[in-house]
């Protein structure tokens, strides 16, 4: 009795992820700074591959906590609050990406990025930009609908308890959001301009880039929400997984917006 758990709170079990994780962090920085100079790819590769093993093992250890009862409502809303300060973090490394295209576009520099340009233009002379009406466009209604599926499924699942159209839902907010990759790939492979050589293309390259990156880690966190859907996880109380699946999934259609209507329309 003296032992006997009398409160709310998940007192953790010592774990060896925070220190494998800065490990494999340590060296995943470590072999960009080699692969950046010339040095090969392959202790980039195995820091990258420590980190993936160790968010794998360290998420695992999280969802089998809540298979056992260990999120309480006071650590829910501590997750909860965890996940949204992680959301607020994702803004402002993006505001960085914005801040950078917008103090391009409106002072524009000389080719040597040296002075201002006395006539400087945006986007660069020479720069051929998307037309934002063709792909652009339809990647924009393509994530859109993704985001409208993916509210549909906790629809489902919060109000109606119905697991069946959860699936539907979840199954159809990740093929659009796989079909966004691909036609985004697409529009890369077919750039007028590149990633070296100029500032409008370093800051597009950069911003969509990391969203690109920032969808397929949503759809690999909605693939997982769908694995545990038919593993009998997620009840209309207990979801909270799948419920910061869904933040994530809307937090990238909210900067797929702006980069639209910024670099694509205005910018280009």
């Amino acid at each position: 009795m003296a032992h006997a758990k009398n409160h709310d709170y998940h007192i953790l079990n010592p774990s060896i992820w925070p220190f494998a994780g800065a490990v494999a962090g340590f060296v995943m920085l470590f072999g960009a700074v080699l692969f950046f100079h010339d040095r090969g790819p392959w202790m980039l590769l195995i820091g990258l591959v420590g980190v993936l093993y160790v968010m794998f093992g360290w998420w695992a250890d999280v969802v089998a906590e809540s298979q056992v009862g260990d999120h309480t409502p006071v650590v829910s809303i501590g997750l909860k609050y965890g996940f949204i300060l992680f959301i607020m973090s994702e803004v402002m490394f993006f505001f960085a990406w914005f801040w950078s295209f917008f103090k391009h576009a409106l002072y524009p520099m000389d080719p040597g990025g040296m002075s201002p340009a006395v006539d400087g233009v945006w986007p660069p002379a020479g720069i051929e930009t998307f037309d934002p009406w063709h792909l652009p466009l339809i990647n924009t209604l393509i994530l859109l609908c993704s985001g409208a599926a993916a509210t549909w499924a906790h629809h489902a699942l919060v109000h109606e308890n119905n697991r069946e159209d959860m699936k539907r839902g979840l199954i159809l907010a990740i093929a659009l959001g796989a079909l966004f990759t691909v036609f985004q790939v697409y529009e890369y492979g077919h750039a007028a301009f590149g990633f070296a050589g100029n500032i409008y293309g370093a800051n597009f390259f950069m911003a969509t880039g990391f969203h690109g990156a920032h969808v397929v880690i949503g759809t690999i966190f909605l693939f997982v929400c769908l694995l545990r859907l038919m593993k009998g996880h997620f009840t209309q109380d207990k979801h909270i997984g799948f419920e910061a699946a869904a933040w994530y999934w809307h937090f990238v259609d909210v900067v797929w917006l702006f980069l639209f209507a910024a670099v694509y329309i205005w910018g280009g």
